[in-house]
């Protein structure tokens, strides 16, 4: 008895499931596909006019393309949302996307071309979903130019520089004097070098702490050489000590040349130059203490200078020495401008062999780059005035200027 009561209620149980599972599978509905795939507003207009170069001005390898903005470019439901550059060989209607162009933007550069090889091009504009591609461009292929006419500007700024240069080497040579500007350290050589010999001491000559690959250390040696000939002539000792090998090796043919075109040969020797160390502070320290035992009455800095350009100043000038230095680190300009008597600043280092030996080709040299200095001078206030006149009326330099010069003649 039990048993079929069991039997009974697990078939109702089983009848009551399948009707409901029946009525869940009749409600199901299946979508229609095409309908999704189906945009909900026409593809945008292909683009129209399609122009395709090479890309002018470079090395090769890139090809400009140009087309007219499809008519649904910022307007409708089917606005564009950018152009898709596709990009196939003659001969071939395998075409690969080079890349996309946002909407507006009516050119771009394919850089993934070879030269030589002839390619056309198709743009598609397209809504993000759907797209319109225009009519295929004409062959093209890219090459490289003898010319980069973009930088035809510092071509000429270049050509007046050199042109400058050649103009004053040339009139040198013939004998006209260019005004150069007096750099009064140099010009205090010959009155330093003569307190000297007046008091009987030797000269001091530091050519700074770096090797012959720093040009400012080429500049110092240029300028021993002059020191040098004023030294043998007044017949009195240079003393150089040096913390590299090869400078000394270099100063001392320099000393060696200076001396001979002196006609005092005899009077030169190797012991003027000599090696300390290339450590820094322990070649300073050795300075120093030449300095404080020989008390030379005239100090010379000239070269690459650190964090001992204050220490050399300032036992130089506990022993009233004349000190004279020039260098180019800015660092360290303050320092010997305010313990030095005379300070060569910058390129007044550099412009010193082209003062002192008065050669026509140094001579022109300096004058020619000081074109470029004026060049340089007025671009650079020309672009400030530019950039503050845009700044404040938002107008444009020539425009702001078209209203300053009316309000200055219109004033009351």
């Amino acid at each position: 008895m039990r048993c079929k009561t069991a039997l009974l209620i697990f078939i109702l149980l089983f009848l009551v499931s399948a009707s409901a599972l029946s009525q869940e599978t009749a409600e199901i509905i299946i979508p229609d596909t095409t309908a999704l795939s189906m945009p909900p507003y026409p593809a945008p207009a292909a683009p129209g006019n399609i122009i395709v170069r090479d890309n002018p001005s470079d090395g090769g390898g890139k090809i400009l393309i140009r087309w007219d903005l499809s008519v649904d470019d910022g307007r409708g439901n089917n606005n564009v949302v950018g152009y898709e550059v596709m990009r196939a060989e003659v001969g071939s209607d395998d075409f690969v996307s080079t890349g996309m162009a946002a909407a507006g933007v009516n050119f771009y550069i394919d850089t993934g071309a070879e030269d030589d090889v002839k390619y056309i091009y198709k743009v598609i504009a397209s809504d993000g979903i759907a797209g319109s591609a225009s009519e295929l461009s004409q062959p093209v292929h890219s090459y490289q130019q003898w010319l980069n006419l973009n930088l035809k500007y510092l071509f000429l700024i270049g050509a007046l520089i050199c042109g400058s240069v050649i103009y004053f080497i040339f009139h040198a040579k013939r004998g006209k004097k260019l005004f150069i500007r007096k750099i009064a350290g140099l010009e205090a050589i010959d009155d330093a070098v003569g307190r000297a010999t007046e008091m009987g001491r030797p000269v001091l000559f530091i050519p700074g702490i770096r090797d012959m690959d720093d040009v400012q250390t080429i500049a110092g040696i240029t300028i021993l050489g002059r020191v040098a000939r004023t030294i043998a002539e007044y017949d009195i000792k240079i003393n150089m000590p040096v913390s590299r090998s090869i400078v000394m090796t270099t100063a001392r043919e320099t000393i060696k040349a200076a001396y001979a075109a002196e006609g005092r040969v005899d009077a030169y020797s190797d012991e003027f130059v000599y090696y300390l160390t290339d450590e820094q502070f322990g070649y300073v320290a050795a300075v120093d203490g030449i300095m404080v035992r020989d008390k030379p009455a005239t100090c010379f800095y000239m070269g690459s200078f650190f964090a001992e350009s204050l220490i050399f100043a300032e036992t130089g000038n506990s022993i009233g020495a004349i000190q004279i230095a020039g260098t180019a680190m800015p660092a360290q300009l303050p320092f010997f401008v305010a313990a030095c008597d005379y300070t060569l600043i910058g390129e007044e280092l550099f412009a010193a062999s082209a003062y002192l030996s008065g050669e026509p080709k140094q001579l022109g040299s300096l004058k020619g780059q000081d074109v470029g200095k004026f060049i340089a001078m007025v671009a650079i206030i020309f672009g400030v005035l530019a950039a503050t006149m845009y700044s404040l009326t938002d107008a444009g330099f020539f425009a702001s200027m078209h209203d300053f010069m009316l309000g200055l003649f219109t004033l009351n």
